[in-house]
């Protein structure tokens, strides 16, 4: 009957470890595997991963180039862009703002972010008062054009 006190391991499934430097008999006397002179045969000794043997490493082949600004992004990344057909979810007479596009799925996704712009030369079927931050001229006319109004918000 297999009980705990008599569990064993498979024949061959472990083996005596090495003792290095223990006679030639032992097959890793004397050098202990590690071959005559060099770098790799002293103590402490590791080559690092990047080292190529003394030919110019990768790392210095390639040219040095850019950087990463420390400036705050400008212009079109300030926005939560919005395209101007996700204006026609809304009912006729909506006022879309910030709360009404977290709505549908599009509200301003981090604080990070400036406010909302409205993009894009789509159509609008509805006159809606949109209260956003900007708004490229083509969808200001769009907007306009279906009688809405747009007003731009505090950011």
């Amino acid at each position: 009957m297999l009980e705990l006190h008599t569990l064993a391991p498979s024949k061959g499934a472990r083996s005596n470890r090495k003792r290095l430097g223990r006679g030639e008999g032992s097959g890793v006397g004397k050098t202990c595997g590690k071959g005559n002179k060099g770098q790799k045969a002293r103590a402490g000794a590791s080559i690092p991963a990047w080292f190529e043997g003394g030919q110019m490493p990768l790392y210095r082949r390639i040219a040095k180039i850019g950087f990463q600004s420390h400036k705050r992004q400008q212009g079109i990344n300030q926005y939560r862009i919005v395209d101007v057909t996700v204006l026609n979810a809304f009912d006729d007479g909506a006022v879309v703002d910030a709360e009404a596009l977290k709505g549908v799925g599009k509200g301003p996704r981090a604080n990070r972010l400036a406010g909302i712009k409205i993009v894009g030369n789509g159509q609008v079927t509805k006159k809606l008062t949109v209260k956003v931050q900007a708004a490229t001229a083509g969808a200001k006319k769009a907007i306009e054009a279906a009688g809405g109004i747009f007003e731009a918000a505090e950011k």
